[in-house]
């Protein structure tokens, strides 16, 4: 295979595919089939049917603009769609709403099974079919409607395993955590006093496949705990030391995160944000560029040189599409350290927000925060409130927010948007968004 092209830019998007496709938004199989995960997932988060709407004006920025499907569980707001069209000037995908029990069924079914769903996805001009993730169920589809997967399931799945992405790291000479290797609770517990004298006062026990927080158990090494059994469904744990302020010697403590995208032939290193994350390291938001890093600095240079590292072993795999290499950069006795935490190889929360802001203003700086309001609101008075402040972004514009996604309750009511502010300075788009909760209309909340 030859090997791929890697390109690296702050201010441009990357070449998209050039054909169609009917991009099935399967959030539930973010896990491969560990239903334990998919259940808190939903748990956590609520409302889960109406985040694939994240997808609606991005989707046709990524394929080619026509004949395009988005496959969503459930309609979109009505208002935002107009907006899109009317304000933005966006191109957006043909919609189509599949429920998560239908999805199911169509993916599981023997082949020969035949239903309207089927044929409405076989009939579809598009030549391929794609989703957050690629398992066995979309393959399974792919099969039944006769059209291509734009990744195999090995290389989705692989690319999101934190366990082969450090084992990989560590062949590579590339900075790893202190890290031990748990094949179940036991072990872990043997581990955990190895790294308080190491000088950790913190561990996390990571799952193999894990999103948004889930995954992931943090513990006080004064206080550990049991593991749950479902870390463990994909096999062995990871073990590792937690790096903050609390560690003797370091002052600072950064989660960048680059954009990736991979192709065939290429791997676009595209933008490079920073993680807001709450206190559980759950990701509640990104802003870019970074505040504290300068562009070509020493800690630019290393993040880029050990993303293309990263995106060359993603390429090797098999996996083609959007993702997200999470990094830890921290200051420790004077001295910058730059680790790759994870690699999130799919569509993300920061996908989103980042290809519109290179669509529409693609120098300029970007922050996205997740609003949750209580009392839930209807859209008309959301998008009254921007108007009234001066604040909505339309095509054209220089500064604004930007609604990306309404997550709606079951009477149409918005419990929760993600909302995108785009200006030209760092400080600028902060101050729009303080401007926005200024209104006491809403909270931050997670992804």
């Amino acid at each position: 295979m030859k090997s791929p092209t890697v390109y690296k830019s702050q201010g441009q998007l990357p070449t998209g595919w050039d054909c169609n496709v009917i991009f099935i938004a399967n959030i539930n199989s973010l896990f491969y089939g560990n239903e334990f995960e998919t259940n808190i997932l939903r748990n956590e988060i609520g409302s889960i049917d109406t985040y694939g709407g994240r997808l609606v004006p991005f989707l046709n920025l990524l394929f080619d603009k026509s004949q395009n499907l988005l496959v969503l569980e459930r309609t979109p707001d009505p208002k935002l769609l107009e907006y899109f069209k009317k304000d933005l000037k966006l191109n957006l995908p043909e919609l189509y709403i599949l429920s998560h029990d239908a999805y199911d069924k169509i993916t599981n079914f023997q082949q020969g099974y035949e239903c309207k769903e089927l044929k409405v996805l076989r009939d579809h001009p598009a030549s391929h079919l794609d989703g957050y993730v690629t398992d066995s169920g979309l393959e399974n589809l792919a099969e039944k409607i006769q059209k291509s997967t734009i990744s195999t399931s090995a290389g989705s799945r692989k690319g999101n395993n934190k366990l082969l992405l450090h084992e990989f790291l560590k062949q590579q000479n590339l900075p790893v955590f202190d890290t031990f290797i748990a094949e179940d609770n036991r072990a872990v517990q043997k581990h955990l006093p190895l790294l308080k004298k190491m000088g950790y006062s913190r561990a996390v026990v990571k799952a193999q496949i894990g999103a948004s927080g889930i995954g992931m158990v943090r513990m006080d090494l004064n206080l550990p705990r049991e593991i749950p059994k479902y870390l463990f469904y994909e096999g062995a744990c990871l073990v590792q030391g937690w790096l903050d302020e609390e560690v003797p010697g370091i002052e600072r403590v950064g989660s960048p995160s680059i954009q990736i995208f991979v192709n065939h032939e290429g791997i676009y290193l595209w933008d490079i944000t920073e993680q807001i994350l709450s206190p559980e390291s759950v990701h509640e938001g990104n802003v870019s560029p970074p505040p504290y890093l300068v562009a070509m600095d020493e800690i630019w240079t290393e993040l880029f040189r050990q993303a293309e590292c990263a995106g060359r072993w993603l390429h090797s795999l098999g996996y083609r599409g959007t993702g997200s290499i999470d990094f830890l950069v921290v200051k420790r006795n004077k001295k910058n350290e730059v680790r790759i935490c994870e690699i999130n190889a799919r569509v993300t929360g920061a996908t989103y927000p980042s290809m519109l802001a290179k669509h529409f203003l693609p120098h300029g700086a970007w922050l996205m925060r997740n609003v949750r309001f209580s009392p839930t609101l209807n859209s008309g008075r959301i998008f009254d409130r921007l108007k009234k402040k001066n604040l909505l972004f339309c095509k054209s514009d220089k500064k604004g927010i930007l609604p990306i996604n309404f997550n709606l309750d079951r009477k149409d009511r918005v419990c929760k948007g993600q909302f995108l502010a785009l200006a030209n300075t760092h400080d600028e788009v902060v101050s729009l968004m303080d401007n926005f909760k200024y209104e006491n209309i809403g909270d931050f909340d997670r992804d």
